[in-house]
């Protein structure tokens, strides 16, 4: 089969890879429909964060094409989601919501299992990871809502979740980029009555707007939590998203979140320190890291399916296989907010 390669930071390709099979009865082979390029592979692609040469990608739907013996609750033919961690869903991490330390759980796309930037993927523990799509027929607008299930909204709705946003609450999220623009759309979603974007870019700007965002802070720095204090009367935000995983964007998070307000962090970190002495005198603390995108996908999806949310939108670029190496390099460059990548047909 033909899949992304990462050879190395700023070398994506497209290459042969074995066709993937059944190794464990509690197998499938997913055939993949759209596969997308995450703001988290950037990193690896950058070379800030190692990654092994071989397949990558990790957000992807698909038909299911093959099961193993003990596979439960999917059925061939069927269009499936696939969160980007996958997990047994019965150890006690995976009860407590942190699928990321599944005892027996891992991640797509890591050099050992194959990437959702291919023809198929072999999903391990796929009872428990997969998610069934219902109905039949979906347009091409709701096949890429579908897709964001797999990380970035699920993400960005953690990011919300973790930080306890709730009715009528003045939110902020530091980061524009595909997740930042999914929590403004999660923060909305979840009935905050004020969320302000911090974007410098007007296209991201825009569609902020259209997902929920009331008021939007272009400065950057000291320069941005002046303008958030001011807007909030000097009080801070009750809650602060950090979307991005730089120094900067965690600091400015900390800064703008009022005493007693909880940030939530779900930026791949690089390069951060954490204010734990202004924190503790503050009593802010934070929450945050992957998310368990199999615990949300249920809930989101029946919001996509009805049409309450339409997350499908951060999708700007769109290519096929043998396009993936700009698609790396459009986001890398911001000409685009998230790449999606036409792999098959259902």
């Amino acid at each position: 089969m033909r899949a992304a390669i990462f050879c190395g930071p700023r070398s994506i390709e497209v290459g042969d890879r074995p066709d993937p099979v059944i190794h464990e009865p509690t197998d499938a082979i997913v055939r993949v429909v759209l596969g997308c390029v995450c703001g988290s592979d950037l990193w690896y692609y950058r070379g800030e964060s190692p990654h092994s040469v071989g397949p990558i990608g990790h957000e992807f739907i698909g038909v299911v094409e093959e099961l193993g013996a003990d596979v439960d609750g999917i059925a061939k033919g069927e269009l499936v989601i696939a969160p980007f961690l996958y997990g047994d869903g019965t150890c006690p991490n995976c009860r407590n919501g942190s699928i990321i330390t599944c005892v027996a759980g891992g991640s797509f796309g890591n050099g050992e299992i194959d990437g959702g930037q291919g023809e198929a993927v072999r999903v391990p523990l796929a009872g428990s990871t997969l998610v069934r799509v219902p109905g039949s027929g979906h347009s091409e607008e709701m096949l890429r809502s579908l897709l964001t299930l797999s990380d970035v909204m699920c993400t960005g709705h953690h990011a919300a979740v973790s930080a306890g946003v709730a009715t009528g609450d003045v939110v902020a999220v530091v980061g524009d980029g595909a997740v930042g623009l999914s929590a403004v759309l999660a923060s909305a979603r979840l009935g905050a009555g004020r969320i302000i974007a911090l974007s410098r870019n007007p296209k991201r700007e825009k569609m902020a707007q259209q997902f929920g965002a009331t008021d939007i802070v272009e400065e950057r720095g000291e320069a941005a939590n002046e303008a958030v204090l001011e807007v909030t009367g000097g009080v801070g935000v009750d809650a602060a998203l950090e979307c991005v995983g730089t120094g900067q964007s965690m600091a400015t998070a900390f800064a703008i979140a009022r005493p007693g307000s909880t940030l939530g962090v779900v930026g791949v970190p690089h390069g951060v320190e954490v204010p734990f002495g202004d924190m503790f005198f503050r009593n802010v603390g934070w929450r945050g890291g992957p998310a368990s995108a199999r615990m949300y996908i249920p809930e989101l999806l029946d919001d996509v399916l009805d049409g309450t949310i339409n997350p499908g939108r951060v999708f700007d670029y769109e290519t096929d296989l043998d396009g993936i190496p700009d698609a790396y390099a459009a986001m890398d460059e911001r000409r685009a907010i998230k790449s999606l990548v036409r792999v098959g047909s259902i």
